[in-house]
């Protein structure tokens, strides 16, 4: 075994590896033996197949096989003892790569391109500056979450008539052309429809101002314009629905209209829990408007991270080696085309380049996340997941489970890792450069991030 590095450039080398009959006579030997005591071959006993016979049928593709298992395993581990940090994946040279027979080569060389990760310093200091954007909590923004707790713990209640927004509960009967019940037609009951739905306004207008037990007779799919809507409301296959033409009788057994919750402390109690120390709207309001702050951090702290990107990839000089990257995305991604790669090739080395300046970062300042971290990070995402549905006092057990079901997903447990690595770069840049701290409105930080 013999392998040689000649770098072409500064971030470009040509590996080859030379693999000869030593290397693989005995695992080609092993792995014979072991389909001899396995082949199952008409006219011998198992284990009983001449070698011979093995060799001939099989022969050339254990020797291709364990060549390429010992060439795999003594690249890997050369790129670990020599210490290469490399980008993309090795990748054959097609100029170089000698051709290969594989019925009488004894011998077999391999040449393959690397591309080399550049060594990267980078000072940081505050002759850098970088813009902090910190969102400013308006009483608009604390109004409208006051209107959606509100609208997410509210309920419907029973009302004496029909409003344009409100909802009816009630029995259908199908009927002929003559108006009359046709028999074993659909007659779904207990129908829950919402009025402000409905599309065609001569309908809408007729459920207006109608009460309980009052009747009324139209077509559901002229009211709805949605047959697959239909379906469900009716109970009926969508085959169905799609051929349905009928008038139905439309019977009200209940009228309901939605009520708002009131703002009071069982309210409070049901959104902060039963030891909240809430106890009037201004309370609820500040409480928000802190919640609101704490947010809006991850925004502004995502904008910064992004302005730092920026600003770091442009002040640090780097080479890289773009002519071996294209060739390797286009190999690792067959369908992306040489146009689509050339179009998003910039923002690909702008992320490239950032990834090596964190990896700078992180190995300069021994940054690590720990377990603990993790797991409170995955809590964290729970109760934002949890929070978007309505549900703000959630147990802490059941926040524990939930991180524990994300963090044992292994894509999801690296994507944690990734962020909260990526945080602490992100502190260390703010410790060390000039911050701009500028106030801005959620309006004025929605276009800056258009």
């Amino acid at each position: 075994m013999n392998i040689t590095r000649e770098n072409t450039s500064d971030v470009n080398a040509v590996l080859k590896i030379e693999i000869d009959k030593n290397d693989y006579a005995k695992p080609v030997e092993d792995t014979m033996k072991d389909y001899r005591r396995k082949a199952s071959i008409p006219g011998f006993r198992p284990g009983k197949v001449p070698a011979g016979l093995i060799k001939k049928r099989f022969g050339k593709a254990i020797l291709i096989e364990e060549v390429n298992k010992i060439l795999s395993h003594n690249l890997s581990k050369y790129l670990v003892d020599e210490k290469l940090q490399i980008l993309g994946e090795p990748m054959p040279n097609k100029e170089q790569q000698k051709e290969i027979d594989w019925d009488t080569d004894e011998s077999f060389e391999f040449s393959f391109d690397i591309g080399l990760a550049p060594e990267v310093t980078i000072s940081l200091n505050e002759e850098i500056t970088i813009p902090y954007h910190k969102i400013k909590v308006s009483d608009e923004m604390v109004d409208q979450q006051i209107e959606q707790i509100k609208s997410q713990l509210g309920k419907n209640v029973e009302t004496d008539e029909v409003k344009d927004k409100g909802l009816v509960r009630g029995d259908f009967v199908q009927l002929n052309e003559e108006g009359q019940p046709v028999e074993d037609g659909i007659k779904p009951e207990g129908v829950l429809l919402s009025v402000d739905l409905i599309k065609d306004e001569e309908i809408k207008k007729e459920f207006i101002g109608k009460k309980k037990g009052d009747v009324l007779e139209f077509d559901p799919v002229k009211a709805y314009e949605n047959r697959h809507e239909i379906s469900h409301m009716l109970n009926i296959s969508h085959e169905e629905a799609e051929e349905l033409n009928s008038t139905f009788r439309f019977t009200i057994n209940e009228v309901l209209e939605f009520e708002k919750a009131e703002l009071n402390e069982e309210l409070y109690k049901k959104i902060y829990g039963e030891e909240t120390v809430i106890k009037t709207e201004e309370d609820l309001r500040e409480r928000i408007k802190n919640e609101f702050g704490d947010n809006l951090v991850y925004s502004s702290d995502h904008k910064f991270t992004m302005d730092a990107r920026d600003a770091l990839v442009q002040k640090t000089d780097m080479q890289l080696p773009e002519d071996f990257l294209k060739r390797w995305l286009k190999e690792a991604n067959e369908d992306l085309t040489d146009e689509q790669i050339e179009n998003d090739f910039d923002g690909f080395i702008k992320d490239l380049k950032w990834q090596l300046i964190k990896d700078s970062i992180i190995k300069e300042n021994e940054l690590k996340a720990s377990p603990e971290e993790a797991t409170d990070f995955a809590k964290q995402l729970a109760r934002a997941q949890y929070s978007q549905y309505g549900i703000y006092d959630v147990p802490e057990e059941q926040l524990d489970s939930y991180s524990k079901m994300i963090l044992e997903k292994p894509e999801e447990r690296e994507k944690i890792y990734k962020k909260l690595l990526e945080d602490k770069v992100v502190g260390v840049v703010k410790e060390k450069v000039n911050i701009e701290e500028k106030e801005v409105s959620q309006e004025e930080f929605n276009e800056m991030m258009k």
